[in-house]
C-alpha cells in the first residue's frame, strides 16, 4: 500500500472507481500522504465510504475533492466545504471531463488476475476503462471477493501500473424495506408497464416496490444504468428473460451493479448480464433503440407544470442527475416508450407536498417537462403526455396528498399556471 501511495504527488487528478468499485482501502489511506502532497483533487462518486481526506477541513489545502453524484459520505462533507458537485448527465460527463481536462490518475477496484492476463472491473464498467485509458498512472486494488461479471469488464494487466492486494467485504446495499405506500405506488406503476417491455429502474423503496409489483409480467427485458437486487430476483423468478428486447435481446444490460449478496451472486459467472460503458448504455440515441422501454425513476419534489427535482433539496445538492435524463429521453423517443416519475406525495414526514406550484427556489431541474409521460403518487397516475398546463396541474393535483389539494388550487389560480 505505502509503494502504492508513494506515487501519487502533488498537483494529481485522481479518479476513484464507482460505487461498489470504489477502492476503499486505497481511499482509506489516502490521507497519510498529506505531509508531502498539495493540490490532489479526487473524484468521487456515489461512494460507499467516509474518508479522512474529504471530511477532515484541515486537509483543503492537500485535497479537493469533486463528486458527480452525491452519496452519503459526500452528502455529509458537503457543509463542511470539502467536497464540491459536477452537474452533467451520466452518458457524457466523463467524457466531457476528459475533453477540458483529462485526470492522469486512476484508482479502481478489480478481479484476480485469469489465465489469460486479464482483471474485470466487476460491479462498474460506467467510467472505469474510460479513465483508465487517458491516465498516466493506475493503481487497482485486487479483492477476490468481487464477482466474474461479464460484458466490457475486461482489462489487460500492462494497462495497470500497480495492484494493491486486499481482503476485505464488498460493499452490499442492503435491500430497502417495502412499506404500504411503497406498494401502492409500485401497483399504480405496474399498471403502465405490459408483458414484454424493456425497463430500466432507479434505487431505493420505491424501485424495490415496483419491482414487487412486477412478479406477474412476462418476458420482461433490462437496459439500466443500475442492477439491482430486486432486478435479480424478478430474473430468477423467470419474469425478466430478455426475450423480447429489440437490441441485446436475451441480455440484462447495465452499466454498474450494487445490491445485497444474492446479487453479486447472481452476477458471478451469468452469461445472461452484460455491463457496459455509461457512455453506451446510457446514450439516449441507444437507449430509444429498445422498443417498448420504460423508465421509472423516482424524485424529491415536482412542480405543477411537471418540472422534476431529484438532486437537490434547495440549492443543496443530495445526489445527482445521474442517468435519469438520459433514460428518460431515451424511452420517450423509443417506439412505445414510456417516461414515469414516481414519488410519496409528501416529505418531512406528511408535513410538506412533494408537489409543488414552483420548485422549492435554487433546486435543480433534474428533468425537463418536456421528457415526462406520466407522474405516480400513492393517489394515482397523473399522465404529462400532451397535456397543456391547465390539464397538468388538474392532473397533479388529482394526485397530492389531500391535505394540500386546495392550497395548490388556489396557488395556481393566483399565480396564472394554466
Amino acid at each position: 500500500m505505502d509503494e502504492a501511495l508513494a506515487l501519487i504527488k502533488s498537483g494529481d487528478e485522481i479518479v476513484a472507481g464507482f460505487c461498489g468499485g470504489e477502492p476503499m482501502a486505497i481511499l482509506k489511506q489516502l490521507h497519510t500522504i498529506k505531509d508531502r502532497v498539495t493540490d490532489v483533487t479526487v473524484w468521487y462518486s456515489l461512494g460507499m465510504g467516509k474518508y479522512e481526506f474529504f471530511t477532515n477541513p484541515e486537509l483543503k489545502l492537500h485535497f479537493t475533492t469533486n463528486s458527480w453524484f452525491h452519496g452519503f459520505g459526500a452528502r455529509e462533507a458537503h457543509s463542511l466545504g470539502t467536497v464540491s458537485f459536477q452537474p452533467g448527465h451520466l452518458h457524457n460527463a466523463f467524457t466531457r471531463k476528459i475533453e477540458v481536462k483529462p485526470p492522469n490518475v486512476f484508482i479502481g477496484t478489480v478481479t484476480p488476475m485469469d489465465q489469460h492476463g486479464y482483471v474485470k472491473t466487476s460491479l462498474s464498467v460506467l467510467y472505469e476503462k474510460t479513465f483508465v485509458e487517458h491516465a498516466d498512472l493506475v493503481i487497482m486494488e485486487v479483492n477476490p471477493h468481487l464477482p466474474n461479471v461479464g460484458g466490457d469488464t475486461e482489462l489487460p494487466i500492462d494497462l495497470v501500473d500497480y495492484f494493491v492486494e486486499v481482503d476485505r467485504p464488498i460493499p452490499v446495499l442492503p435491500t430497502a424495506e417495502v412499506q404500504e405506500l411503497d406498494k401502492i405506488i409500485g401497483g399504480y406503476v405496474a399498471s403502465l408497464v405490459n408483458d414484454g417491455d424493456t425497463i430500466q429502474l432507479g434505487i431505493g423503496g420505491i424501485p424495490n416496490a415496483v419491482a414487487l409489483a412486477f412478479m406477474d409480467k412476462k418476458d420482461l427485458g433490462v437496459h439500466t444504468e443500475m442492477i439491482t437486487s430486486s432486478m435479480a430476483a424478478l430474473a430468477e423468478a423467470g419474469v425478466i428473460t430478455g426475450s423480447k428486447k429489440s437490441l441485446h435481446r436475451g441480455k440484462m444490460i447495465g452499466t454498474f451493479a450494487l445490491g445485497n449478496q444474492k446479487l453479486y451472486d447472481f452476477l458471478d459467472g451469468n452469461p445472461s448480464v452484460q455491463l457496459l460503458r455509461g457512455n453506451y448504455v446510457n446514450n439516449p440515441f441507444v437507449i430509444a433503440k429498445n422498443d417498448n422501454m420504460v423508465s421509472i425513476n423516482t424524485a424529491l419534489q415536482v412542480d405543477l407544470s411537471g418540472q422534476v427535482c431529484s438532486e437537490s433539496i434547495g440549492l443543496r445538492t443530495y445526489s445527482g442527475s445521474g442517468g435519469q435524463n438520459d433514460t428518460a429521453e431515451g424511452a420517450i423517443h423509443a417506439k412505445n416508450g414510456r417516461s414515469i416519475i414516481a414519488l410519496y406525495s409528501t416529505a418531512k414526514n406528511g408535513t410538506i407536498s412533494a408537489i409543488q406550484p414552483w420548485l422549492t427556489p435554487g433546486a435543480a431541474v433534474t428533468l425537463s417537462r418536456n421528457n415526462i409521460d406520466y407522474i405516480v403518487t400513492e393517489y394515482g397516475i397523473a399522465p404529462m403526455k400532451a397535456r397543456t398546463i391547465k390539464q397538468r396541474v388538474e392532473n397533479l393535483i388529482a394526485i397530492a396528498h389531500p391535505d394540500f389539494r386546495s392550497e395548490l388550487r388556489e396557488m395556481a389560480f393566483k399565480h396564472e399556471i394554466w
